[in-house]
């Protein structure tokens, strides 16, 4: 059994996030957050401390959202629960902690960006008009629910290219 904890971090991406989807259809996006902080010295200059890695989990529209949105180096802001688990590998035992993040969204104290709502549209629709196995670009699912079909990799590709964000 695992405990979560309730915690906001600000920090950057390491690198680009990685979408997948499970078995289900249920997209998931993992990235990595370096929080680092600064702290000013007895001579009054600041300074960075020990960056601290944290492994970030997010599903549904949410992970859509940001694999179409983040980028290496992003200023990010997180909030969700920090989750412990424990498992066995080669007979020994390991604790792992990630963050199921609930919210993900540009830190805004160091640049700006422009907003894009998720339009809700009739996903059978979508996938009548482009078939089984993918969904239009500019159709995304509801807030909170897995899209009809997942978008392929290409495609998210083909958005980041485009532009598109948060």
């Amino acid at each position: 059994m695992g405990t979560r904890i309730p915690v906001s971090i600000n920090g950057n991406l390491v690198a680009d996030p990685e979408i997948f989807y499970m078995e289900s259809g249920i997209p998931h996006v993992k990235m990595r957050v370096a929080v680092n902080q600064r702290f000013q010295a007895a001579d009054g200059t600041w300074r960075d401390g020990v960056p601290v890695f944290h492994n970030v989990s997010a599903f549904r529209a949410l992970a859509v959202n940001v694999a179409r949105s983040m980028r290496k180096g992003d200023p990010v802001t997180v909030t969700g629960d920090l989750e412990f688990r424990s498992f066995e590998k080669d007979g020994a035992q390991h604790e792992a902690r990630r963050i199921i993040a609930e919210v993900i969204g540009p830190d805004l104290r160091f640049g700006t960006t422009s907003y894009e709502r998720t339009p809700k549209a009739n996903l059978g629709a979508s996938v009548a008009a482009h078939g089984p196995d993918q969904t239009a670009p500019e159709v995304a699912s509801g807030w909170g629910t897995a899209p009809a079909q997942p978008l392929s990799a290409p495609s998210v590709a083909r958005e980041a290219a485009r532009g598109l964000q948060m």
